[in-house]
């Protein structure tokens, strides 16, 4: 990687503590450094753009619909600030691209077009299961009210894009809403490899929680 898009990837870290740093719904700072890690990890193992995945891991959670007024404005934010480091055009519109159309939103999404997309999807998908993924549901759902679990609850079996982030949704049925649907939904080898560990891992954490919200365990 040459000189030039190092220092764009170390102003882009900067960027996305400045914006994320503070966050307490499992979109922190250090959700962005797993997902770069990983989508770096899954690049150089699939043949992947390092420079473009690694760009795209570091702005995609900036524009998140979560975290601004609306998905259009996040978007621009991150459009406006690689414009303002004088970034390549046809990169701009590869990590626009990317992070525009990776997120799962209910399952809803059509599949991504690159190689690049495929590897940071991914990378972000890994993040959201397995121990770390477990942690940052109970997080997210905490930071907006959510109660843990109620049995009088069911999951939801039509999730759309329109209401994937309904108040009633609870983190233990998230599992059953998404968690569980990612590891058949990795893009790579090299991340399915990843996935069947973290979900086996959410499978065995499920089944005692069960347990022992029954009083049997």
């Amino acid at each position: 990687m040459g000189v030039k898009k190092q220092v764009i990837i170390e102003m882009a870290s900067q960027f996305a503590k400045d914006m994320l740093g503070n966050d307490a719904s499992g979109h922190d700072w250090w959700h962005v450094h797993r997902v770069t890690e990983l989508s770096k990890r899954i690049a150089e193992d699939e043949g992947a753009d390092v420079f473009i995945c690694t760009l795209a891991a570091l702005l995609h959670d900036i524009a998140d619909e979560k975290l601004n007024e609306s998905e259009e404005l996040g978007l621009k934010k991150v459009k406006d600030w690689l414009q303002l480091q004088s970034v390549e055009g046809d990169t701009i519109i590869h990590v626009m691209e990317i992070i525009s159309t990776m997120s799962f939103k209910g399952g809803s999404r059509p599949p991504m077009t690159t190689l690049e997309g495929k590897v940071v999807q991914d990378a972000d998908r890994l993040d959201a299961i397995g121990a770390i993924g477990i942690a940052r549901t109970f997080a997210y759902s905490g930071a907006k009210g959510s109660i843990m679990h109620d049995p009088n609850v069911k999951p939801r079996t039509n999730i759309n894009q329109t209401n994937y982030r309904e108040k009633k949704a609870t983190p233990i049925n998230h599992f059953y809403e998404k968690l569980f649907k990612l590891k058949d939904l990795m893009n790579t080898k090299t991340a399915r490899t990843i996935a069947e560990e973290r979900h086996q891992f959410m499978e065995e954490y499920l089944q005692r929680f069960h347990l022992e919200w029954n009083g049997d365990k």
